[in-house]
């Protein structure tokens, strides 16, 4: 799985590319689980190369999610209508920060 990383300001932005499943979870968890390490600040996860997550993928989501939970600020943006419906259905958009794009993101965190 291909996930590329920058750091703009104090923020390290995730951008996981095609797609996160069963199959490619594992590796989006590990870069997860490495940035929440290096105890970053500020971590957004920007979806806009995604065409699809899976239940694997979400799972990721939340354990970065309770890992920053009180000590950093982590949140999501630029999500395609069919992945951001994902989130709407599972209830994720309504426990999670997500903003429509990586400039307003960033502005909020």
């Amino acid at each position: 799985m291909e996930i590329r990383q920058e750091t703009i300001g104090e923020a390290t932005v995730l951008v996981p590319l095609a797609r996160v499943d069963s199959s490619t979870a594992k590796a989006f968890e590990a870069r997860v689980l490495a940035v929440i390490n290096t105890a970053t600040p500020k971590i957004l996860i920007d979806f806009s190369e995604l065409n699809y997550i899976s239940s694997a993928g979400l799972r990721v989501v939340l354990v970065g999610a309770k890992m920053t939970r009180g000590t950093r600020k982590f949140a999501l943006c630029g999500m395609k209508p069919h992945i951001r419906e994902v989130f709407d259905v599972s209830g994720f958009a309504k426990i999670l920060s997500i903003y429509p794009d990586r400039e307003t993101a960033l502005a909020a965190l």
